[in-house]
């Protein structure tokens, strides 16, 4: 529901391992925490606070009318199964120590000083949402885009509904062999038949059917040894329907001898690609249907085109101690629509988070945010509140980078959020008072209840179409359906 004034929570029972109480009367003071994202390390990190801090009451504020976060918006519409976390995050949220409070923004709607304030703790988890760049020649130029672009485009995150990349010609190149690279070429090289089953939005659907793409590049810097996409991620590429992997065989010299001496993740991964390029057929012989090729050794260096892409010049890299050095070499590749997959950075949104722009996270250690100097009389280091911002967080990729999957999110956020945990217990966050919470009045935000309506309009535009649902993408529209929602 759409709230512009909260109502007073239900009283919930007292907790039993710790309880707090104000030295001045007997009254318990319930420690009041706000969790800033509503992604998994968001949900993460109230799922464990609510576990083992029995008393208090937690907000999850987040920017966008609905929850979830990379869930929602990031993991492929062909990967259901990844999604089934949502479960559990729903059963935190609808937990009564727990507010979920959409379309309220940090640094727009209120500032970190505010919720400082008013909460005992605060946990920054919105996460990383600009894309790294390359700095090359020509980047600027048409249909030269991120991956993180197109996937929100197809997940329907809103504001990139009107991206309509330019499928019309013939090749695609994703320049890094990440797992969200994997996921743009299934999805292009993918039957739309097999899509139309998925949440994938559907000016998604209907613009992947007029795709004249049948060749997708894969383009790495480093060689098979070092390809960063999972073995799910290519099992799934080398089972798709209609279409065919095709390697390089210079990229394998050496390769397979070095397999017996590899951990057994990696083994096993080479393994696949090994047996993969000795059962694909002799180069003189094209392909049928849509391909997909991996390219290792190579790092681009300029984009070829006039207005619009038509190449990508590469160096050619060889290996020597892992590391991809640049030689003499070049080599120049067609193309008529390139995604950058290198990477993703997290923003500052308030003049008053201790951010590092380089690193493009939150200076903190272990989840505690560092503070800008050193308040000590002797300006060391020993005493935690001289080191620290008191009840201060971050978790997840804003705290860590983007690194790993949901399950290293879930376990960088429980670290955390034990954190805060141990905090409270030991009196370092100290309870001098009770606090409101963030002041809602003339705030419109989206309740918990708001949102499930917004899921069960979804849901039945989905089930209208044959599939799970149909993602809404204009705000507009999910604040008025919020707005009509029942308490």
């Amino acid at each position: 529901m759409l709230r512009k004034v909260l109502p007073t929570s239900s009283a919930v029972k007292v907790a039993r391992k710790c309880v707090f109480r104000n030295a001045s009367t007997a009254a318990p003071i319930r420690p009041r925490i706000c969790i800033v994202g509503a992604g998994p390390a968001g949900f993460y990190t109230a799922q464990y606070i609510l576990k083992h801090l029995d008393n208090s009451d937690i907000d999850i504020v987040e920017k966008l009318p609905v929850p979830f976060g990379l869930v929602r918006f990031g993991v492929a519409p062909d990967h259901p199964e990844v999604k089934n976390v949502i479960n559990t995050f729903t059963k935190t949220a609808e937990n009564p120590r727990v507010r979920f409070l959409g379309n309220l923004c940090l640094g727009k709607d209120f500032t970190l000083e505010e919720l400082r304030e008013r909460y005992h703790a605060v946990l920054l988890t919105y996460g990383a949402e600009q894309d790294n760049t390359l700095n090359i020649p020509n980047e600027n130029l048409q249909n030269v885009l991120s991956a993180r672009e197109f996937v929100a485009w197809y997940n329907g995150l809103p504001g990139f509904e009107n991206l309509n990349p330019d499928l019309s010609g013939k090749s695609l190149t994703l320049l890094g062999q990440g797992n969200v690279a994997v996921d743009v070429a299934r999805i292009v090289l993918s039957s739309v038949d097999d899509l139309k089953k998925t949440d994938i939005t559907e000016y998604a659907l209907e613009t992947l059917s007029r795709s004249r793409i049948d060749t997708v590049h894969l383009v790495g810097r480093r060689g098979p040894l070092q390809a960063a996409f999972t073995i799910k991620e290519l099992r799934e590429m080398l089972k798709l329907s209609s279409c065919t992997t095709r390697w390089r065989g210079d990229d394998f010299d050496h390769v397979e001898e070095s397999i017996p001496n590899l951990p057994r993740p990696r083994k096993r991964i080479t393994e696949l690609m090994v047996k993969s390029l000795a059962e694909q057929a002799p180069n003189n012989v094209p392909p049928a249907g849509r391909c997909f090729q991996p390219i290792f050794f190579r790092s681009p260096v300029n984009f070829v085109g006039s207005g619009k892409v038509e190449a990508v010049e590469y160096v050619v890299n060889r290996l020597a101690d892992g590391r991809a050095v640049p030689t003499e070499q070049r080599e120049t590749i067609a193309t008529d629509l390139v995604c950058r997959s290198i990477g993703y950075r997290a923003v500052s949104v308030d003049n008053h988070i201790n951010f590092d722009a380089r690193k493009g996270c939150v200076n903190n250690a272990g989840g505690r945010v560092l503070k800008r100097n050193l308040t000590g009389s002797d300006q060391t280091i020993d005493d935690i509140e001289d080191k620290y911002e008191a009840g201060l967080y971050a978790s997840g990729w804003l705290a860590t980078g983007p690194t790993g999957v949901i399950l290293t999110t879930m376990n960088n956020s429980f670290g955390v959020a034990d954190l805060v945990c141990r905090d409270f217990n030991s009196n370092t966050i100290r309870l001098n008072g009770s606090r409101p919470g963030l002041e809602l009045a003339g705030r419109p935000y989206v309740s918990w209840n708001g949102w499930k309506a917004i899921d069960s309009e979804e849901v039945r535009l989905g089930q209208a179409q044959g599939k799970p649902r149909e993602k809404l993408t204009r705000i507009e529209t999910m604040l008025q359906i919020a707005s009509n929602a029942s308490d």
